[in-house]
């Protein structure tokens, strides 16, 4: 007799396939993934500072010299330092790669700005596009994604269990994960609201570009942060909150 063949274990083909099979997800898991996703979104001080400064400085720097080149070189120079450290002490390269990539996009509207004769003051404006741009298009999806009543978390947790869609077939995870994919999609929906028609006052110069621009960067860089914190708390307060116990799996006809 095999090690395998104990007496009394179930050798049945479904039994063994079980065995295998990712575990199903339930709220348990769902906070588990939310904390873990959120270390990771934040990244600790140090991420919050790699993700922020570059911006801070371009905009400490072009306010008061209006001198853009300089501006971005400042901004692309901190974001380098950063990169080296990271590569040097071989940790994670998110936060900064994400700055460098905000910054190069930022340079890319400053151009188009530039080709189409903005002013120095339109093409600052211009930077601050694709952060308003990318923010909607995150807003939009996540919030369609509870529409279609396939919110975005699930997938999140899917990624986490092994399964993509098997939290879907749970109506209690599925009603959670919308209330977590709509507090994950509320910073990106504020800063749009609130740093949206100020770039559209701006550019239309109802105020000055100047103004637009700093009151874009406080918005930014003053309350982007502690939205996000805030919502990531209180997406960990909801799943603490436990108001509503999993349902239980309906018993099948014939079995007690």
């Amino acid at each position: 007799m095999s090690a395998t063949d104990e007496p009394g274990a179930d050798h049945r083909p479904e039994a063994l396939a079980g065995a295998d099979a990712p575990p199903a997800p339930t709220v348990a898991t769902v906070e588990a993934m939310v904390r873990q996703q959120m270390s990771r979104a934040l990244g600790g001080r140090r991420g919050m500072l790699e993700a922020g400064v570059p911006g801070i400085l371009f905009t400490a720097v072009w306010l008061p010299t209006k001198d853009l080149t300089l501006a971005l070189v400042v901004s692309l120079a901190a974001a380098g330092v950063a990169l080296v450290l990271r590569l040097l002490q071989r940790s994670t390269l998110q936060f900064v790669l994400n700055a460098v990539f905000s910054i190069g996009i930022g340079w890319v509207f400053v151009r188009i700005a530039a080709s189409s004769g903005g002013s120095e003051s339109d093409q600052a404006l211009a930077f601050f596009l694709p952060g308003i741009l990318y923010s909607l298009g995150y807003t939009i999806l996540l919030f369609g994604s509870v529409l279609a009543r396939w919110p975005a978390v699930g997938f999140m947790l899917g990624s986490v269990t092994g399964d993509p869609t098997a939290w879907h077939a749970d109506r209690q995870v599925v009603r959670l994960c919308s209330r977590l994919t709509l507090l994950l999609g509320a910073p990106g929906a504020i800063g749009v609201l609130l740093q949206g028609p100020v770039w559209l006052l701006g550019s239309r110069d109802v105020i000055e570009a100047d103004t637009a621009v700093a009151i874009i960067a406080g918005l930014r860089y003053g309350l982007g942060w502690p939205l996000r914190i805030g919502s990531w708390s209180a997406m960990v307060w909801l799943l603490a909150r436990n108001a509503t116990p999993l349902e239980q799996p309906e018993a099948q006809p014939g079995t007690s």
